[in-house]
């Protein structure tokens, strides 16, 4: 008699919006706007032509909408044929990436009410994070406040190329009202606006983009830890998402070994770097880094202090999708299974 298989939970899930979806939740100035100027600010990442939306060519649902924006074609495609206990949505829109503040804050609030009327309310198996106008942290707080009334909003969402490291104090009022709602703060792969997503400028090609972006992870976490984030707000909890992980251990050995050195610039932070990472900080499986020898992947728990703060992912319905029987090679012990496709999760967002 096999085992039953333990609750899966996909942690990074795309809803996608189809053109004039937001019109029924924009009030009439904003709609009047739009038709006018219209988008600006979208920087982000240009997707491959081949891969549209960057995603499969499979998950382009029969209704016309887009992928990822057909809730019917989600579930049997998704959440039915894995058998997903719960997925979280985050939607990508480019409300957060406006030079208009106003704009951008209409837009969010829009976003997100599309996902209370059109995901949440209609399929109990989904949760989402709150999109908010980020670069406006005033304006971010407002819709914080305002959409974590409803419990489908499971984490605040935040991309991760910014104007600033999310370290700097203009940021810290979101991780405020993220704690006193509390809901974890999730920083999902892309961006928009000023910044390319690596310190030496915008890369020439796509394979660049999708494997450098790992770099403004990296330039966040280590923003997060040194600017003393977790020091003042001690229950903080964030999770990058779609940003690997592989490079966590020698991150935190770095940050750690020049702090024994240099720890009397930052007198603010108490204890070691790598005791704030492993304390506060998730890490979503997609894209999994992959070594020809998959029993390094262990290793690299092991070095990042164990297995507890990795969730699973899909990146459904993008390209680059892992299939839960087939996203981990390496020969996970059941238990430890367990908490990564699904009992890391469901502490962390308060699932059942």
């Amino acid at each position: 008699m096999s085992r039953p298989r333990p609750p899966l939970v996909d942690c990074d899930i795309h809803n996608e919006l189809a053109p004039g979806s937001l019109r029924p939740y924009l009030p009439r100035r904003w709609r009047e706007y739009d038709e006018t100027y219209g988008n600006r600010g979208d920087g982000g990442s240009s997707y491959p032509k081949g891969a549209p939306r960057a995603a499969r060519t499979d998950a382009w649902p029969p209704s016309g909408l887009p992928a990822g924006g057909d809730l019917d074609f989600m579930r049997e495609q998704l959440l039915d044929a894995h058998d997903v206990r719960y997925g979280i949505l985050n939607c990508l829109s480019k409300a957060n990436r406006q030079q208009n503040p106003e704009y951008a804050a209409a837009l969010c609030r829009a976003v997100n009410e599309w996902q209370v009327e059109e995901w949440l309310e209609k399929e109990p198996r989904l949760r989402a994070g709150i999109t908010v106008p980020y670069e406006e942290p005033a304006l971010a707080v407002d819709e914080i406040d305002r959409a974590a009334a409803h419990p489908g909003f499971v984490q605040v969402l935040l991309l991760v190329r910014t104007d600033e490291p999310l370290g700097r104090r203009r940021y810290w009022p979101i991780y405020e009202a993220a704690v006193r709602n509390g809901l974890p703060v999730g920083i999902h792969f892309g961006g928009g606006r000023a910044n390319p997503l690596t310190g030496s400028g915008w890369p020439s090609f796509y394979i660049e983009d999708h494997t450098a972006m790992a770099q403004a992870f990296q330039a966040q976490l280590v923003s997060l830890v040194v600017e003393g984030v977790f020091e003042r707000f001690p229950t903080l909890e964030v999770v990058l998402i779609e940003g690997g992980f592989g490079w966590v251990p020698s991150l935190m050995w770095r940050m750690d070994k020049h702090w024994t050195r240099l720890h009397d610039e930052v007198p603010h932070l108490t204890r070691r770097p790598s005791e704030y990472v492993r304390d506060h900080v998730w890490f979503t499986t997609q894209p999994i880094e992959e070594p020809p020898d998959p029993r390094h992947l262990l290793t690299v728990f092991d070095n990042m202090g164990g297995t507890d703060k990795i969730l699973f992912s899909t990146d459904y319905p993008h390209w680059d999708f892992d299939d839960p029987d087939r996203a981990i090679r390496a020969r996970l012990e059941p238990e430890t299974r367990a908490r990564i496709f699904g009992g890391n999760a469901m502490a962390l967002y308060g699932l059942d």
